[in-house]
């Protein structure tokens, strides 16, 4: 079965639950912190991708440790020991990803990054209200200063970006010198 369709399968029936249930805002936030924990711990997610180094039963106690003294929700234990009794735990990342989305698209809310040199403020400003503006969508803008992009900054947000960086600008005139000259620089 294809994994996109598993991972929005269950991110769906996790959305109905917490809509019925009108704990959504706490549980997109644990579920978020899981979520940077997977994506920051290689060693979690080693063990949860290996089905003998721990049982499952214990799977959720990570969870529960991910959020430290906060007591996660009813409604997140339960999902979870629904993944692990559905043996669905190595689609964990994409499912929790995938509610993510559908959780805040459904609140006309829309994750963002921006990656630039140096803190712009006035340009976090000018880009949300841009993206409010041509979408109706409130945005999360995520911030990273990169030095490494030289000037400019990196935009993404849902599946669009915008790479205005001096960096990618310096890469196409680089590409399009070797291409005219045909050979390396």
């Amino acid at each position: 079965m294809n994994t996109g369709i598993i991972s929005s399968r269950y991110a769906r029936a996790l959305l109905k639950y917490t809509n019925e249930t009108g704990n959504g805002e706490l549980v997109c936030s644990q579920v978020l912190a899981i979520e940077r924990a997977i994506r920051e711990s290689e060693d979690l997610r080693r063990i949860l991708d290996d089905p003998v180094a721990v049982p499952n039963k214990e799977k959720i106690s990570l969870f529960q440790a991910v959020l430290g003294n906060i007591t996660m929700a009813d409604e997140l234990v339960r999902f979870f020991k629904l993944i692990l009794r559905h043996e669905r735990i190595e689609y964990i990342k994409l499912i929790l990803h995938s509610f993510v989305n559908m959780y805040l698209k459904s609140r006309k809310i829309l994750m963002a990054k921006l990656v630039t040199t140096v803190t712009s403020h006035d340009l976090e400003e000018k880009l949300e209200n841009l993206v409010k503006e041509k979408t109706g969508y409130e945005i999360i803008l995520e911030t990273k200063v990169d030095p490494g992009i030289i000037g400019g900054f990196i935009f993404t947000v849902d599946d669009y970006m915008v790479d205005a960086s001096i960096y990618h600008q310096l890469e196409v005139i680089r590409h399009q010198f070797v291409e005219k000259n045909r050979r390396i620089v």
